[in-house]
């Protein structure tokens, strides 16, 4: 064998190895950016923006490159867009929003051997499913705890919860109902499909009939501002405060919705405008505010945290020449840090068993946490609805 061969023999054996050389990896991004969901898809993404910006500068060594493919809100093209991602060269895939767009995707890229990460999939089912490749840092229970604890805390008799068909939300809707029930507080149940469009018959009976201290929204961005309007038209009497779930304690929907927002209740991690204490929380904000030209949200930190801890595993498994053997999936399975969100570990099916949500409320141009004490930099406006 030449001088030569034997020189690029040896560095095709190095890299081969997958220990010893920078390398760059793609990392796909099936996201909504169009259709129903595709404001939080496009919070989501900048957050996973973030985290490969704030990723490429830190790490020293491997750096992430993203590549994104819109799945429209549609399962069908959620698993287009992962089989697109594979076949592009993708390593692993972030991203996902709505357990019925996710758990298709998240069986493409099991099929494809590839790790899949998400925070837009709350739905039990998706860790029921016997994927070995699945992640989530959020979930069910951690939503279902700030919301019953908001109602305890503000002690509330009889609440309307209102919610979506679909499965993550009528799971959800029905872990509450029972939770408050345990409780002795009255519940009435309302079911919508998600192709509604006026909610006022809905609003109708909460008014007449159920006449409740308080509304409880389980549903996505669009739905919460159908029935936030037939509420603010038929304005029950009885209802002190209007409470949902994610996508709606954030700037963006005060933003465009300033006369649906004030008071109204939502899930959130942090307060906004929020200052961040730690190191990774720095990080976050800055680059966040650089990139995007505004203050974070929840959403956003989400998306940070998620593609944070997959850009880590897939440095770890590149350190350790595993990339191509389920390294990633291998790593992902290892994590164990604090993050924005919390501490996250995962465990064999791929939840994150330490989430707990908190509760914001929009208050003036504010969105402040409210629930649980510990965390609260404001105490709740109650009663205090939008109209």
């Amino acid at each position: 064998m030449s001088k030569i061969k034997t020189i690029a023999f040896a560095v095709c054996a190095a890299l081969g190895a997958g220990s010893a050389y920078a390398e760059e990896f793609l990392v796909g991004v099936q996201i909504p950016l169009t259709g129903p969901l595709a404001r939080v898809g496009m919070g989501t993404q900048e957050g996973i923006r973030v985290a490969a910006e704030v990723f490429n500068k830190t790490n020293g060594k491997h750096t992430i490159k993203l590549v994104t493919v819109d799945d429209e809100s549609a399962p069908a093209k959620a698993v287009a867009a992962v089989e697109k991602l594979a076949s592009q060269g993708v390593v692993a895939v972030t991203g996902g929003y709505g357990s019925n767009n996710i758990s298709p995707a998240s069986d493409a890229a099991n099929k494809l051997g590839l790790a899949y990460i998400t925070s837009g999939g709350v739905d039990d089912g998706l860790v029921k499913a016997g994927r070995k490749n699945f992640f989530r840092i959020n979930n069910t229970e951690g939503y279902q705890k700030a919301l019953v604890g908001l109602i305890g805390d503000l002690g509330v008799k009889s609440v309307s919860i209102i919610y979506s068909t679909k499965d993550a939300t009528h799971g959800l809707a029905a872990d509450v109902e029972k939770t408050l029930g345990a409780k002795g507080i009255k519940v009435a149940m309302h079911a919508f499909d998600p192709a509604i469009t006026d909610f006022k018959p809905i609003l109708n009976k909460v008014k007449l009939r159920d006449r409740s201290e308080f509304i409880a929204m389980v549903g996505y961005e669009n739905e919460y501002v159908g029935i936030l309007r037939a509420a603010r038209v038929l304005k029950p009497t009885t209802v002190k405060a209007i409470a949902g779930v994610w996508s709606l304690a954030t700037p963006k929907m005060a933003a465009d919705f300033p006369d649906l927002m004030p008071n109204v209740y939502g899930t959130a991690v942090l307060p906004f405008p929020v200052n961040f204490t730690t190191a990774d929380g720095k990080a976050f904000g800055e680059a966040y505010t650089r990139l995007h030209k505004k203050e974070p949200d929840y959403l956003g930190q989400f998306g940070y945290v998620q593609s944070m801890l997959l850009f880590e595993a897939i440095a770890r498994a590149a350190d350790a020449g595993t990339i191509k053997k389920g390294g990633v999936i291998e790593e992902m399975r290892k994590t164990d840090r604090q993050t924005l969100i919390g501490r996250v570990q995962f465990d064999a099916n791929g939840d994150n068993k330490n989430f707990t949500q908190r509760m914001g409320q929009h208050q003036g141009k504010k969105v402040e946490l409210v629930w649980p004490k510990d965390a609260a930099t404001a105490k709740p406006v109650f009663p205090g609805v939008p109209w």
